[in-house]
C-alpha cells in the first residue's frame, strides 16, 4: 500500500506542469498561414514578357518601367518581385524601392493586393477576355549609400534586370521568355551578356528567358571603352571621366593572360561569350558580383592610372571570372532554386566562394595581373587575420555559410569574434591544405589543378547549372588521390577551439611569420582600408582616426576600445597614422604604456595601452629550398 502510493506520487511529479491561463484572460489561437502563391513548375510559360525600361533620369536616379505580361486565362494570378538573389545568397531584393505600381488590362486599371506573408508578391484577378497585363512602376534607386547601393549617376548606370521587373508565379524562371528594351541617355554606350540591336540610345535585347536575363546585368555610361581579351571574352570599362580609361597595352595584356590562364586551369569555358563589366568610379556603388556570362566589378579611380600601387584591387576580376565555373556552372544542390522566391541554402559556400577565393589569388599570380610577391603578401594578410582572431573558439566554418541570411552583410561590431562569411578566406586556407595533401600523397604527381579539371572542366560550352553535393566533392577528390576526404573536410568545416587552418601553406613551402616591417601589399591596402595595426595593438583606424575594427581580446579590446571610437591624441599629440605607428615602435623599448585620448560620442577618456611587442606585420617565409608546392601552384600554365 505504501509502495503503491509512493509510485503514484513519483509518476505525478514526473508529468509536465501545464501553464494555466488566469481566469478571465483571453487566450487566442494563431491564424494559420495560407500560401496562395502557386509553386513553380517546370512548364513553359504561355507567351513572352516585354520589358521596357527608361533609364534616362540620371539626375534623380529613377528607372521608369513598363512591362507587358501575356496571360492565358482569367482569374487569380500572382506577380513576383525577385527576392532570393543568386550571388547574394540571401533574400536581398530591394522591394522597398518599387513604387507607383499600376496594373492594367484592356486599358483599365486592375486592382492589386500585396501578399501579407510574402511582401514580394502581388495578387491580381485577371478580367475575362484579357490577353495581357500591363504593369507600370518606378524603381527609385539609392541616391546616397545609406539608402543602398547607388546604381545610377550622371555618368554611369548599373542596370540589374531583377530590380526593374516582375515575373509570373508558378513557373521555373528558365521557362519564362522575356525581351527587354532599355533607353539609355543620349550619347551613352552599354555592355552586357545578352546581345542587343542598337538604334541611337535604345538597346533592344534578344529574347531570352527570365533566369538568364536576371543573370545578365548591363553597365552603361558616358565614358566607356571595350578591349577584346580573347575571341570569347571582352573587357568593358566605364569611368567617371575619360582619363581613367588610359590603359597601357601591358595592362590589357595582363587581363588577356588572366583569360588564358583560367581556360587552361579549368579546361573548359562555360559561356558562349563573356563580358567583364568594370566600373572605375567613386560615385557608383562598389560591387563584385558574379554572373554566368558576365561579372559586375566596381573599383575606385586609379585602376589603370595608379597601377603600381593598386595590386590589392586587382584580385576582383580573377575572383569573379572564376565564378563562371565555380558557383554559376557548378553550384551547390541546396543553393540552386527554380525561381527567385524559393529560399536558398548556403551550406556549400565553402566551395562556391571558398574555392573561388582560392583560384582568384592563384590566377592573379599565374597571369601576372598581380605579382607573385604581392600575392604571397596578400596571403600573409589573410593568414594573419585568422591567426589573431578568436572566433573559431566557438563558431565553426560551416556555420558562417549562414551569414548572408543572418546578417545580410550589415556591419558588425566584433567581426573577429562574431565571425562574418569566413567561408571565403578560411575556405581558401582549407583548399590550400587540400592542394598540399594531394601533392604529398601523390609524391608530387597530383594537385588541386587535377580537381579543377575534373570538377569544373566538363561539358565545354554549357552555361546551365550542374549541381553537386558534399559527397560529390569528396568523391572527386578521392578519384584523384584515394583518401578519406569526407572525414578531413567535415573536420575542417565543423571543428572549433582549434587554431586557424594555416598549415597548408607551410606544407606547401611557406610559413607565417611576423616582422616589424609592413609589406608593400599592406601599404597599398591601407590606402582604402586605413591604418592597420591589428596584428599588434588590435586596431584598424581610418584617416580621421575613427576605429573601424577592434580585434577581440587584443590589447585595444582589453583597454575598452570598440568600433566607432575616435582616437584624438597619442602620447599628448594629435592623432595621425604615422604617430600611432611611431608610438607602437617606441613602446617596444620603453616601460611606459602608450597613452591614448579617445572619444565615444561626447565622452572623452584617457587610455593606457600596456603593449611592448613592437610593430607586427604578417608575411610568408619560404621553407626549404627549390620550388615548393605554392611556388608551383602560382606558376603560369
Amino acid at each position: 500500500m505504501i509502495r503503491t502510493l509512493l509510485t503514484a506520487t513519483l509518476l505525478a511529479s514526473a508529468a509536465p506542469v501545464l501553464a494555466q491561463v488566469p481566469a478571465g484572460n483571453t487566450a487566442p489561437q494563431p491564424v494559420p498561414f495560407v500560401d496562395t502563391i502557386p509553386a513553380a513548375v517546370d512548364t513553359p510559360y504561355p507567351g513572352t514578357l516585354l520589358l521596357d525600361v527608361d533609364a534616362t533620369d540620371t539626375e534623380r536616379g529613377i528607372f521608369r518601367v513598363k512591362q507587358t505580361i501575356p496571360v492565358a486565362k482569367a482569374g487569380p494570378m500572382a506577380l513576383l518581385y525577385p527576392k532570393w538573389l543568386p550571388g547574394a545568397h540571401s533574400p536581398r531584393g530591394e522591394i522597398e524601392k518599387l513604387a507607383g505600381l499600376v496594373i492594367r488590362a484592356n486599358g483599365k486599371i486592375v486592382p492589386w493586393t500585396r501578399d501579407t506573408v510574402d511582401v514580394f508578391a502581388f495578387h491580381v484577378d485577371v478580367p475575362a477576355g484579357a490577353k495581357t497585363l500591363v504593369a507600370e512602376f518606378q524603381f527609385i534607386s539609392a541616391t546616397k549609400p545609406d539608402q543602398g547601393r547607388v546604381v545610377m549617376t550622371p555618368t554611369m548606370i548599373s542596370l540589374e534586370p531583377n530590380l526593374v521587373s516582375l515575373y509570373p508565379a508558378g513557373y521555373f524562371t528558365r521557362q519564362i521568355p522575356i525581351k527587354m528594351t532599355v533607353t539609355y541617355p543620349a550619347g551613352w554606350t552599354a555592355a552586357g551578356a545578352v546581345p542587343a540591336k542598337v538604334a541611337g540610345s535604345v538597346y533592344s535585347y534578344d529574347t531570352t528567358n527570365y533566369e538568364i536575363l536576371v543573370d545578365s546585368p548591363t553597365l552603361a555610361g558616358r565614358y566607356g571603352k571595350v578591349w577584346p581579351l580573347s575571341p570569347k571574352v571582352d573587357l568593358n570599362v566605364f569611368a567617371d571621366s575619360m582619363d581613367q580609361l588610359a590603359a597601357k597595352p601591358e595592362q590589357i595584356d595582363a587581363h588577356k593572360r588572366l583569360v588564358d590562364q583560367a581556360v587552361k586551369t579549368f579546361g573548359a569555358q562555360h559561356y558562349d561569350h563573356y563580358e567583364f563589366l568594370l566600373s572605375i568610379t567613386d560615385q557608383l556603388g562598389g560591387i563584385g558580383l558574379e554572373h554566368h556570362r558576365s561579372s559586375e566589378n566596381g573599383v575606385r579611380p586609379g585602376y589603370f592610372t595608379e597601377w603600381e600601387t593598386g595590386a590589392a584591387a586587382r584580385n576582383l576580376l580573377p575572383h569573379e571570372f572564376t565564378h563562371s565555373w565555380d558557383g554559376k556552372f557548378r553550384r551547390g544542390a541546396d543553393l540552386w532554386t527554380p525561381d527567385f522566391r524559393t529560399p536558398m541554402r548556403d551550406s556549400l559556400l565553402w566551395v562556391y566562394e571558398g574555392q573561388t577565393q582560392f583560384w582568384g589569388y592563384v590566377l592573379q599570380a599565374r597571369s601576372g595581373l598581380v605579382s607573385k610577391q604581392d600575392t604571397l603578401d596578400g596571403y600573409a594578410s589573410i593568414l594573419g587575420i585568422y591567426d589573431t582572431a578568436k572566433g573559431r573558439q566557438w563558431r565553426n566554418l560551416l556555420d558562417t555559410t549562414n551569414d548572408p541570411v543572418i546578417s545580410a552583410r550589415k556591419p558588425k561590431g566584433w567581426t573577429s569574434w562574431q565571425r562574418s562569411e569566413d567561408y571565403y578566406n578560411e575556405g581558401l586556407m582549407v583548399w590550400m591544405e587540400v592542394d598540399a595533401m594531394l601533392r604529398q600523397k601523390s609524391s608530387g604527381t597530383k594537385s588541386i589543378d587535377d580537381f579543377a579539371k575534373a570538377f569544373f572542366g566538363v561539358r565545354d560550352g554549357d552555361y546551365g547549372e550542374l549541381t553537386y553535393t558534399f559527397q560529390d566533392v569528396a568523391a572527386t577528390l578521392n578519384g584523384i588521390v584515394p583518401y578519406d576526404w569526407a572525414t578531413f573536410l567535415n573536420t575542417r568545416l565543423t571543428e572549433t577551439g582549434q587554431p586557424a587552418p594555416i598549415n597548408g601553406f607551410a606544407m606547401n613551402g611557406y610559413k607565417l611569420v611576423y616582422t616589424p616591417e609592413i609589406t608593400n601589399y599592406m601599404k597599398q591596402a591601407e590606402k582604402t582600408r586605413g591604418t592597420d595595426v591589428s596584428y599588434s595593438i588590435g586596431l584598424v583606424i581610418n584617416k580621421e582616426g575613427v576605429v573601424t575594427s577592434s580585434i577581440w581580446d587584443s590589447p585595444a579590446f582589453k583597454a575598452g576600445i570598440d568600433v566607432g571610437t575616435e582616437i584624438e591624441a597619442i602620447n599628448s599629440e594629435a592623432y595621425s597614422p604615422d604617430r600611432i605607428k611611431a608610438a607602437i615602435l617606441a613602446a617596444k623599448t620603453a616601460k611606459e604604456p602608450i597613452r591614448l585620448t579617445v572619444k565615444n560620442n561626447d565622452r572623452f577618456r584617457d587610455i593606457l595601452l600596456d603593449y611592448h611587442d613592437g610593430p607586427r606585420y604578417p608575411r610568408l617565409q619560404k621553407v626549404g629550398t627549390g620550388d615548393g608546392g605554392l611556388d608551383k601552384l602560382l606558376m603560369p600554365r
